[in-house]
């Protein structure tokens, strides 16, 4: 119920993963098979979860180009709203995602996020929200969380990632679809004995990171300044809004040599040839931010 409150709605699930939250939102609200749901194309629903609302749910995607902000065009996503007719599938559901992880982090504006619960609103929709960062979201707008999650009718919060603890999301919205949210998590596997001992885990880190999420995105901006400097390496985007950033590389960058010299010392880093993302967490500190700058520098300018 904490994060249910944290959120401003009226009940809430644990679930192992986000990828499960986000499955069990998907198949509750489009609970007749073949029904639809309104998703971006660079979304981690539609990319990074293996389509399983379509091969354990049976619902259609409607899948809309997301802009450089991570939004989908208002009129796009009301262009989906069809005539009731029986050759067309019943559209049930917006999904929404902030921060947005293929976008750089990027906090999706309140604005935007009340207009599309409008419409959804209008239209009787569902809006879901893939929170995994939605913490982050609410600290880089500088208000509470429950206020980006105002407009929405159910949304999944990842405890870990940003928050720090080992396991666990939490979907939350209005207690009939939490009702049947469960009963789908049991078929689904996801139902556990010791889901109270990791969900410890994540109160703690309510309490002691949740308050901090903005040290992560100041280290961020550091590294992200820092590393623009270093030869071969290139900001992808704007300066980082939250915990993560993409940089592209030069070809002459050894992305197997350079990732096998940061693991040397203790840095992991994610990506492929030419493309990295590098992710803060709040146990780096502003000391380690510039080792990593430093280190960086050293390893890049031997290869270009």
């Amino acid at each position: 119920m904490q994060v249910a409150e944290l959120l401003g709605k009226e009940a809430g699930l644990f679930v192992p993963s986000g990828t499960m939250g986000n499955l069990l939102a998907v198949c509750t609200w489009c609970d007749v098979r073949g029904s639809e749901y309104v998703v971006g194309s660079a979304a981690h629903i539609h990319i990074y979860e293996q389509g399983g609302t379509a091969t354990l749910g049976g619902v259609h995607p409607r899948v809309l180009p997301n802009a450089a902000d991570g939004t989908m065009d208002l009129a796009e996503i009301e262009a989906c709203v069809r005539p009731d007719d029986i050759h067309f599938a019943e559209l049930r559901l917006v999904c929404l995602e902030t921060t947005h992880n293929k976008m750089g982090g990027v906090p999706l504006s309140l604005a935007y996020i009340d207009a599309v619960g409008a419409l959804c609103a209008t239209h009787s929709l569902a809006l879901h929200i893939d929170g995994a960062r939605i913490c982050n979201a609410a600290a880089a707008l500088g208000v509470p969380v429950s206020r980006v999650a105002k407009a929405a009718t159910s949304v999944s919060v990842c405890l870990s990632k940003g928050l720090g603890a080992p396991v666990g999301t939490v979907l939350v919205g209005p207690p009939e679809f939490i009702r049947k949210a469960r009963r789908l998590r049991k078929a689904l596997g996801g139902g556990m004995r010791q889901s109270g001992v990791l969900a410890a885990a994540g109160l703690v880190a309510l309490r002691d990171i949740l308050p901090r999420l903005g040290e992560d995105h100041a280290n961020m901006r550091r590294l992200a300044e820092g590393l623009s400097t270093v030869p071969g390496i290139a900001l992808r985007d704007a300066l980082p809004h939250s915990n993560l950033a993409y940089f592209t590389l030069s070809p002459s960058i050894d992305w197997p040599a350079l990732q096998a010299g940061l693991r040397a010392r203790g840095i992991a880093v994610n990506g492929a040839p030419g493309l990295m993302r590098l992710v803060m967490h709040h146990q780096v500190s502003a000391a380690a931010v510039e080792e990593v700058i430093e280190l960086f520098r050293e390893l890049c300018t031997a290869m270009v």
